[in-house]
């Protein structure tokens, strides 16, 4: 007897998420507009998100873990105004390194971003090395941050400090 065209398959015949969804996966139009909404509010509930792109909640839910597993949705933050927690005082710190040795840039990698009062490093190309995004409770404590955190690190040649007097957030990122 020939099985119907309605019985389940073998997870073989199914196929593989991840291997559908492997290497060659792009995201769609589709998948934009979820990450679209999510970027304007993380924590928007499945149901809502489905609701907005105009699909059924289980399809979203795929769509929204298959965006996490390929790593386009790496995690969801929090936008907190540092200020209301005594951290009024927001710099970009430039830093550049005397020499280029990959241990000494990897140790930093790894060091800076344990340092309490990072909020983001950037690894950049140009006449600096790092763009260090800090916090701190007044003048003195960011002063202190660098000259005792910073320019103490291995390798540290130059570390230039530049008040952020305000911090906007795009609106449009995948324009």
């Amino acid at each position: 007897m020939k099985p119907s065209s309605s019985a389940p398959r073998s997870p073989a015949e199914r196929g593989n998420r991840r291997t559908r969804y492997g290497p060659s996966w792009q995201p769609d139009a589709t998948d934009r507009r979820i990450v679209e909404l999510l970027l304007a509010e993380g924590r928007m509930p499945n149901a809502e998100l489905a609701r907005r792109i105009g699909l059924p909640e289980s399809t979203c839910s795929i769509r929204v873990r298959t965006l996490r597993e390929q790593g386009v949705l790496a995690g969801v933050h929090a936008d907190v105004d540092l200020a209301r927690l005594g951290r009024a005082m927001e710099a970009m710190v430039a830093v550049r390194f005397a020499g280029h040795r990959r241990e000494q840039i990897d140790a930093f990698r790894a060091a800076i971003v344990t340092v309490p009062g990072v909020i983001a490093a950037y690894h950049v190309a140009g006449d600096n090395d790092f763009l260090i995004h800090v916090c701190a409770e007044s003048p003195h404590a960011l002063r202190d941050f660098v000259l005792d955190r910073l320019t103490g690190m291995p390798g540290i040649a130059q570390a230039q400090t530049s008040l952020i007097f305000e911090r906007l957030r795009g609106t449009d990122p995948l324009g």
